[in-house]
């Protein structure tokens, strides 16, 4: 069978009807992705002690996949990446901050090239419809200066949960991912310069809703110590060299 043009991973814990909702609504926003080239939707329910798998199930998700103890968000979409199909895979977090639509801006330039395509909160053009707590916010900007100072050297929204990869850079990447926690994005962005491989951030329209896995405080804390981990891993050569910069 040919592979859908596009597979998209859902992580969820305990979003009861909500996941329902989020792949209700995938398959209307990203009706045209199916009818040209088709569309895979993986759910991960990451330890729910709800009825979040079911809920995904009724739905109509194509593949649901449960694990029996809460691992982490970075554990969940890194199952579901390794399990999807699609030609480009893409991942979103299940109470839709993002609307569906919008991965199909993200799957074109995909589609054009690019390995790697983030959502951008800080792109000149993104626009925000509803703002998160101001807390939310500062420690937001907090953890990006960090994630600057200690590793990536550049400016990025790490934590925009909105990503389309082509699928051989997508397993590629999440094959040799290894946080289990939120601090998994900026993994990525990590792995993908030590590879080499194309990045492009793209702006996006942003609903935060009032529902949210993380924990300011516990949460920010343990995302720092993954940054650090993230270091040692490197230092221990638990990562591939990064490749040298090409000679102009």
């Amino acid at each position: 069978m040919t592979p859908p043009r596009l597979s998209v991973v859902i992580p969820a814990y305990r979003e009861g009807k909500a996941a329902g909702v989020a792949v209700t609504r995938m398959r209307a926003e990203l009706a045209p992705v199916a009818e040209a080239g088709g569309l895979e939707i993986v759910v991960v329910d990451d330890g729910s002690p709800d009825d979040t798998a079911d809920q995904a199930r009724a739905a109509g998700a194509d593949t649901v996949l449960r694990n029996p103890v809460n691992r982490g968000k970075g554990a969940a979409v890194r199952e579901g990446v390794l399990a999807a199909s699609g030609r480009c895979i893409g991942y979103t977090d299940a109470d839709l901050s993002y609307d569906p639509a919008q991965i199909i801006r993200l799957l074109e330039v995909a589609e054009g090239g690019a390995d790697m395509v983030a959502g951008s909160r800080r792109h000149v053009d993104t626009t925000t419809l509803v703002r998160a707590r101001r807390l939310r916010e500062v420690s937001g900007r907090a953890f990006n200066i960090a994630t600057r100072w200690l590793l990536l050297g550049e400016e990025r929204d790490t934590q925009c949960g909105l990503k389309v990869f082509r699928a051989n850079a997508a397993r590629t990447l999440f094959r040799l991912q290894r946080i289990d926690g939120f601090a998994f994005d900026v993994e990525l962005f990590f792995l993908a310069a030590r590879l080499g491989m194309s990045v492009v951030e793209v702006p996006v329209t942003v609903a935060h809703t009032t529902r949210s896995s993380v924990e300011i405080g516990g949460d920010a804390a343990r995302m720092l110590r993954d940054l650090l981990r993230i270091r040692r891993l490197a230092s221990k050569g638990v990562y591939p060299v990064p490749r040298p910069a090409p000679v102009s």
